[in-house]
């Protein structure tokens, strides 16, 4: 456990060791701030569900850049293998790199609650729906990174891990937007497929277990690829 936070620690501070955390801090805090105040003027109503909408829009497109270097970088320099030969686990090394991407993330959103104490402020919103919301887009955010840390494994490339982020993460959000192209068993895989379809309920502010299991089992699904990704293709 040691390790993996010690990982996860050397991780989260090579962010602030580049640009790349303060411009994407920047770009996000930045358009989530003019959405906010857009969404609350139009709709007239003390509640963040339209803007955790905003959130999931942007972390499709801001965390295959966030995740793109994670292992890749490694690979390109040459110090994956130095790692790999410590007595660190590599189960340590992926928990550790995840856990580390995963903080940052986390840190965004930290940033973001400040919207809930403006709401708090000047109206009574529902705290307990607002929550929920912020569950939902952490797990949400949980399971994309997964999702780029498996595509950092694979190449040395950066671009090459961003890209292949992309397609599987478009292929998680718009596909349901082409269900309707579609009937019976399949129509029912591409729902349950869908993020859009698991995170609607969650914005709302109502927990179902299925969504969980969903983000959850993900998360754990492509963190498992991983593992067996740098048995096979970073180490050999």
């Amino acid at each position: 456990m040691r390790k993996i936070l010690v990982i996860a620690i050397k991780e989260l501070s090579s962010y602030f060791k580049s640009p790349i955390a303060y411009i994407v801090l920047t770009i996000t805090i930045t358009v989530f701030n003019i959405f906010f105040f857009m969404i609350i003027e139009q709709n007239r109503e003390a509640t963040l569900r339209d803007v955790f909408k905003v959130m999931e829009f942007m972390f499709v497109f801001i965390i295959p850049i966030l995740t793109m270097k994670i292992l890749s970088e490694e690979k390109l320099i040459g110090t994956m293998e130095f790692l790999m030969t410590t007595p660190t686990s590599n189960t340590a090394i992926v928990l550790g790199k995840y856990g580390g991407s995963l903080l940052f993330f986390t840190i965004i959103l930290l940033i973001s609650s400040v919207y809930y104490f403006i709401l708090e402020y000047f109206a009574h919103p529902d705290r307990m729906a607002i929550l929920v919301g912020y569950l939902g887009i952490w797990l949400e955010g949980a399971f994309f990174i997964a999702v780029g840390l498996f595509t950092s494994s694979w190449t040395r490339n950066q671009i090459v891990a961003a890209m292949s982020s992309y397609v599987i993460l478009f292929l998680c959000y718009f596909s349901i937007s082409f269900i309707k192209y579609f009937s019976g068993l399949l129509q029912e895989v591409i729902h349950y497929v869908s993020v859009w379809s698991h995170t609607e309920r969650l914005f709302a502010g109502l927990i179902v277990t299925s969504d969980l299991v969903y983000f959850l089992s993900g998360a754990f699904f492509f963190i498992l690829l991983t593992r067996l990704s740098i048995e096979n293709r970073l180490w050999r």
